[in-house]
């Protein structure tokens, strides 16, 4: 079964880790390494001859717009991140509303293509947001992969459903919610942070259960800067906020290589399609 292979585009101080020691007021004042990163992961996937989908910053755009464009000749599906990386539980409907069509104008005049699909920062998309669906839908979107099923302390959703399913009653928007791993017990994200502590073998573990017992395809996330370990770091940020930041990033970009080569990848929005028929 082919699964998806995502990455959301967004620099190293743009992180719910650091909102509350970086001023959004200082980002332009700051190494942006966003666009070194992100074609680092390119190059990465050219190798392994893997398309995915860049869910990416309106923020980022705006000031890279030839990243865009190189996304976009690499083959890969360019989406929407949000404009900067505010949470959707932080914001009113007509706010979210804003944000999206901020992103996305700023997206498509870069990347020259549609914008269909959407991941809410932080999986941000919750219990506290039953209306956002219902804008995404309003506004055009095929697809979203803004839910977390899971508890956590920054996201989640535990009574969501685990595979992909139509939100909004009489649209065919589709949310894809984020794939777990199970380790001790315990649901976690199968990407990201978790991705980078934990062995390989969890995730692949977890894209084998996805497919073969709950029969659909895996999706999975990691951000341009965790392959990054020569980037700034924050000394007065939490504790466990550098803990997950910054923590085995040189072993990300061998691990990312071992799990391209073990399942079959693509874009986002050509399984959203293909599956689409049957929910």
């Amino acid at each position: 079964m082919r699964n998806a292979m995502s990455v959301d585009v967004e620099d190293w101080f743009q992180v719910g880790a650091f909102e509350t020691v970086i001023d959004r007021r200082d980002w332009d004042g700051l190494e942006h390494r966003v666009e070194a990163n992100t074609d680092a992961v390119l190059d990465l996937f050219a190798a392994a001859g893997v398309t995915a989908t860049f869910f990416t910053l309106g923020w980022v755009a705006e000031r890279f717009p030839g990243l865009m464009q190189r996304i976009v000749g690499g083959g890969h599906e360019l989406a929407s991140h949000g404009w900067d990386h505010r949470r959707v539980f932080t914001m009113t409907a007509a706010q979210f509303r804003d944000d999206l069509a901020r992103a996305r104008t700023v997206l498509e005049d870069a990347g020259g293509r549609a914008v269909t699909g959407y991941r809410a920062p932080s999986f941000s998309i919750d219990a506290r947001t039953p209306w956002a669906h219902g804008v995404l839908a309003d506004s055009g979107y095929r697809y979203s992969s803004s839910v977390a099923p899971l508890a956590h302390d920054h996201y989640g959703w535990a009574d969501a459903p685990r595979g992909l399913y139509r939100p909004v009653a009489g649209n065919t928007l589709v949310e894809w919610p984020i794939t777990l791993a199970r380790v001790l017990g315990r649901d976690v994200s199968a990407g990201g942070g978790f991705f980078r502590l934990l062995p390989n073998r969890v995730v692949e573990d977890a894209v084998v259960r996805s497919n073969r017992t709950d029969a659909h395809p895996a999706i999975f996330y990691f951000h341009p800067w965790e392959i990054d370990p020569g980037q700034p770091r924050v000394a007065n940020a939490p504790f466990k906020s550098k803990l997950r930041h910054y923590s085995r990033l040189s072993a990300m970009a061998g691990k990312l290589e071992r799990l391209m080569a073990r399942h079959e990848w693509g874009r986002a929005d050509a399984i959203v399609a293909e599956r689409a028929v049957a929910l």
